[in-house]
């Protein structure tokens, strides 16, 4: 099994300072190669203090200038919010910049709420429908001229310049649905997939839905399985209380985001108050400790064990839930030093 990093700007008051948000990722990102990280994501967000991302091929130009082996993805460009030459092009520029070290990860956008502002009109389960128009376009564009007349976009023959350095950039899709699945194995994809905070079962059924795009699509190609969660590793009590009360804060502004609430001040969501979850799965700490990657060393290796049972590939230690910095890179440093050697 093979391991990579997704880590965020993060804000979730306005005590916390920008400058120490931004020279945290670095951080991260740096501990990430130097234990043995694959691959460093950044997200595509918008408006938002928690996802403090609106074009992540600038933050993974800058960890590429601090970096020198770890690769870099998008996880994930929303393809509604783009133009397929703009997308194109911003990718193949980070490819050129790094070195070759560009992982490109498309999806269809998260939030209704981002939607009404980036693409007035759009529903977010409709997003789908744009992702799969522009990322033919996009590789159609890195190899040469090319005009487009699509249901989304048209445009006249041109080209992205400058042209990627891989001459096959690696390629991921964001998938939980059967449709997503079909595509990304049709289109030679590899896939990254998040179960939230649902139980194994999950992950189970998105192996399931894996295997079945694989047979149908009888073309040849195994993807890369990527399956990523909320991560926290602890050897002390404090610690683990920390990391049990940064994910359900977090939780209850994500909740917030989903209802469409539209109670954002400042880039800032309210959070959706604990006391009227009550009863709802998702927000028990005990199955929140279970599900996630939370645990001691040991716990946590037993976890993957089971993950790479499954068929999973690579895990993506998703390390931005609203812990503090300090007990981030406690978490990060167990994980580099007392988990992985379990799989080498």
């Amino acid at each position: 099994m093979k391991f990579q990093l997704a880590i965020n700007l993060e804000r979730i008051d306005e005590g916390v300072d920008m400058r120490a948000v931004r020279d945290h990722t670095l951080d991260m990102v740096q501990m990430a190669e130097e234990g043995g990280f694959e691959i460093a994501w950044a997200a595509e967000h918008h408006a938002l203090e928690m996802t403090i991302a609106p074009n992540p091929f600038q933050i993974l130009t800058w960890w590429a200038e601090h970096t020198d082996r770890i690769r870099l993805g998008t996880a994930v460009a929303s393809a509604p919010y783009w133009h397929p030459i703009g997308l194109a092009g911003e990718a193949a520029f980070l490819d050129l910049l790094s070195g070759g070290r560009l992982e490109f990860g498309i999806g269809s956008g998260a939030y209704q709420r981002e939607f009404d502002r980036m693409k007035p009109g759009l529903k977010q389960s409709d997003g789908w429908r744009y992702m799969q128009e522009i990322l033919p376009v996009v590789r159609a564009l890195w190899n040469g001229d090319f005009a487009h007349d699509g249901e989304f976009w048209q445009f006249p023959t041109a080209t992205s310049c400058p042209k990627p350095l891989q001459r096959e950039v690696p390629v991921w899709v964001a998938a939980r649905a059967p449709i997503t699945f079909d595509y990304a194995v049709r289109e030679r994809c590899h896939i990254m997939s998040w179960p939230l905070t649902r139980p194994f079962s999950e992950a189970e059924l998105y192996k399931q839905r894996l295997d079945e795009a694989v047979a149908k699509a009888n073309n040849g190609f195994c993807p890369t399985f990527a399956m990523m969660r909320h991560s926290a590793v602890y050897d002390n009590e404090a610690d683990r209380q920390k990391a049990l009360d940064a994910i359900r804060l977090v939780l209850g502004q994500f909740e917030n985001l989903f209802r469409n609430a539209g109670d954002v001040v400042n880039g800032f969501p309210k959070q959706i108050p604990l006391d009227e979850l009550a009863g709802r799965e998702q927000y028990d700490p005990d199955m929140l400790e279970e599900n996630l990657l939370f645990g001691s060393p040991d716990t946590v290796i037993g976890k993957l064990k089971r993950y790479e049972t499954l068929g999973v590939d690579a895990f993506i230690y998703y390390a931005s839930m609203g812990l503090d910095m300090d007990a981030q890179k406690r978490s990060m440093k167990l994980f580099c030093e007392e988990v992985m050697p379990a799989f080498q």
